[in-house]
């Protein structure tokens, strides 16, 4: 894919939503690396229903490590792997007390320190807390970013690496929440919704699929 045909990708996602942002509910850097940490192989709205019942009861370090293990578990137990993540959550938690003042770090290595932090969390938590212009590679990047050449790669780090390195300057800030949104609502899985799609012309995915009878 060249660059002109790439630029013209993301000035039309720019067109559709100027300004896109996380399906997450979150009012903090701290609420949201917790819903972030929790997203982990559950949807956006599974956390959110958790998160909902959590944040009005604990929503900062300290309040959560307050409930300890035991305490989070029932707000979470609708997620997936709950019980790993309220001991991952718990152990953050302290680490920010300890080590952080209570505060989310606005740093890579010390985010990614953190239990259950891996380098796509930190990213988002980079991206969407502190507006870097961070690209976190998820499933739906990964594959809308292969699908239609924007940036292929056999890696998730690889896709990371080509799309920071490709994406225009001016687009980088929002590429990942554009990218997922067409990977969850668009671009799909098992079958993209091609005859929908305001990128169809220019995506370079061979067998692009008609609309349903």
């Amino acid at each position: 894919m060249n660059a002109e045909k790439r630029a013209e990708i993301f000035r039309r996602l720019h067109a559709i939503n100027p300004n896109p942002t996380t399906e997450l509910e979150y009012q903090t850097p701290f609420e949201l690396l917790v819903a972030v940490l929790l997203s982990a192989q559950a949807t956006d709205v599974s956390v959110n229903a958790a998160t909902r019942r959590l944040f009005p009861r604990a929503n900062t370090p300290q309040k959560i490590a307050k409930l300890g293990v035991a305490g989070v578990e029932p707000f979470i137990k609708t997620i997936g792997l709950y019980r790993t993540k309220a001991k991952h959550l718990i152990k953050t938690c302290e680490l920010l007390i300890a080590h952080h003042g209570g505060a989310v770090p606005e740093n890579r290595e010390a985010l990614e320190a953190l239990p259950g932090v891996g380098r796509k969390t930190a990213n988002v938590v980079l991206n969407t807390a502190f507006g870097w212009s961070s690209i976190a590679v998820d499933t739906h990047i990964f594959r809308v970013a292969n699908r239609t050449k924007i940036g292929p790669g056999k890696t998730v780090m690889e896709v990371e690496k080509r799309l920071e390195r490709l994406v225009p300057d001016v687009y980088k800030r929002n590429a990942h929440h554009w990218l997922i949104l067409h990977g969850r609502y668009i671009c799909k899985a098992r079958k993209p919704e091609c005859w929908r799609c305001p990128i169809n012309d220019l995506c370079e995915f061979r067998t692009k699929t008609l609309p349903p009878d």
